[in-house]
């Protein structure tokens, strides 16, 4: 594994935060510190917040207390385009307002860099096309977006991630629409890289065993306002997974690393 570039920084913390949607506590007195090099991984049952606490940490969402800071400031001070500068968000879905072709709307990452009416640089293209390229998409710069397969949209959803470029990526379940191919080699691609880059990314999973090959920090999201975090040694466990999802489990071993089967 290549190190981190300026590993161990801390880009995002939280302390004693309270979140909840409607009649769901999310999380209470949850603390957190996301550094620089880290690829975490947030796993759960449906229903139990974890979409609600990504966007919290994101800044979208007001929590019920606590704290969140970006760079060691108070996140709540913070003018969004510091935040989205610093932190990109890839929903669960995208729903696309205006036609656009492929790069226009993957030069969209740039506009937290730019300023009123000043339009991209050759540079901010070159970072476009570069992102295109790493999620496979190179050649589909004047396709419409609507033309594209669903995880043709999600690559490109990502590709406008890398062109903002931003220190901390939080990914609301990435592999939406992705084939086997994408979702396992696009993803170890995507941790690396931010990993080289001093970067971190926290991703909202639902297949155990791609988090386990992809995490080095895992959060379980146990519901009632009960959250489990560390490293994958420390709490990626089969009592804890089967406690996790109420269901019995078999770990096996392959060549990446355990893996666990419904039992």
């Amino acid at each position: 594994m290549t190190e981190a570039v300026d590993s161990g920084r801390v880009l995002l913390d939280c302390g004693d935060l309270d979140v909840g949607i409607g009649s769901v506590r999310v999380t209470r007195r949850f603390r957190l510190a996301l550094r620089a090099g880290q690829c975490w991984c947030l796993l759960g049952r449906n229903g139990t917040g974890k979409t609600t606490l990504l966007r919290t940490l994101a800044g979208l969402r007001r929590p019920a207390g606590g704290r969140i800071r970006l760079g060691g400031e108070p996140l709540e001070t913070l003018p969004r385009r510091t935040i989205a500068r610093r932190l990109g968000i890839l929903f669960q879905s995208q729903e696309d307002v205006f036609p656009a072709t492929v790069l226009e709307s993957v030069l969209t990452g740039r506009h937290p860099w730019l300023h009123a009416w000043q339009w991209e640089s050759a540079a901010d293209l070159q970072r476009a096309r570069e992102a295109l390229a790493f999620v496979e998409l190179s050649g589909f710069e004047q396709r419409p977006l609507h033309t594209l397969s669903g995880g043709e949209r999600r690559r490109a959803g990502i590709a406008t991630l890398l062109t903002q470029d931003p220190g901390l990526l939080l990914l609301d379940e990435p592999t939406n629409h992705l084939d086997l191919h994408h979702r396992t080699r696009l993803l170890e691609r995507l941790c690396q890289r931010a990993r080289d880059r001093g970067q971190a990314v926290l991703m909202v999973l639902h297949d155990i065993n791609l988090a386990a090959r992809l995490g080095d920090h895992f959060i379980l999201l146990q519901g009632e306002g009960r959250a489990c975090t560390g490293t994958a040694a420390e709490v990626l466990t089969t009592a804890n997974l089967e406690a996790l999802y109420g269901h019995p489990l078999e770990q096996v071993r392959t060549r990446h690393g355990p893996a666990w089967l419904p039992a």
